[in-house]
This record gives C-alpha cells, sequence and structure tokens, in this order.
C-alpha cells in the first residue's frame, strides 16, 4: 500500500512538470487551505484561485514559482505560487493570450484588453 502512495505523489508532479505555463495564459491554481473553525477542529479545503500569468520564474528549478493576477472587486489581487509546492494540488490552463514580452508587469496599470484563444 505505500507503494501505490508512492506512485500517485510522483504522477502529480510528473503531471505539474507536463504543463508548460506562459506569460499571457488564463489558469486556474487550485490551493490546499487548512482552517480552524470556533470549536477548534481543523478543516482542509481546496480554493480556486483564477488568473493571468504575468511572470514564471526560475523555469526548471525547484523552487520555480509563477505570479497571478486577478481582479477582485475592482481591486487587483496578486499571489505568487510557488509550482513544486505540495499545497497546489493541480494548475489548469484555459485560455493563453497573444503577448510581446516574458515579464508583463505592463498589465497592473493598463486598461487594455489582451485578445485569448482558448486552449
Amino acid at each position: 500500500m505505500p507503494e501505490e502512495k508512492k506512485t500517485k505523489k510522483s504522477d502529480k508532479k510528473e503531471e505539474k512538470k507536463k504543463i508548460n505555463i506562459k506569460p499571457g495564459m488564463t489558469v486556474k491554481v487550485h490551493e490546499k487551505i487548512k482552517e480552524k473553525n470556533v470549536k477548534g477542529v481543523e478543516k482542509e479545503r481546496i480554493q480556486i484561485f483564477e488568473g493571468i500569468v504575468l511572470t514564471h520564474k526560475h523555469n526548471k528549478e525547484i523552487g520555480n514559482t509563477i505570479t497571478v493576477r486577478k481582479i477582485a472587486s475592482g481591486v487587483g489581487v496578486e499571489k505568487i505560487f510557488p509550482i513544486n509546492s505540495p499545497l497546489i494540488t493541480k494548475i489548469t490552463p484555459i485560455k493563453q493570450a497573444k503577448v510581446s514580452q516574458a515579464k508583463l508587469g505592463y498589465l497592473r496599470n493598463s486598461k487594455k484588453k489582451l485578445k485569448e484563444t482558448k486552449i
């Protein structure tokens, strides 16, 4: 039985490596979150963060990260996700925008919409 768990974990890591994440992609990041309620019982749930990838840093290294930005209630929210973290369960690409730069910091200030194609 422990062998089955090891294969599942290795499959998840391989699945994360197969996804080619590029700046300009709209992605859904599934993240595990642990919460305590009033009684002190700890619960674990999965929260989905959907937004556009601004940067993808340290491409082939262990500590590679992506910066994802979304607009929530008129306020811009950015999160930095380490791709190899055990808290990240799944990353699913939705759309790919046509971009000409590797770092999309200019999207923080611009109001323009990017031309996107579904994947």
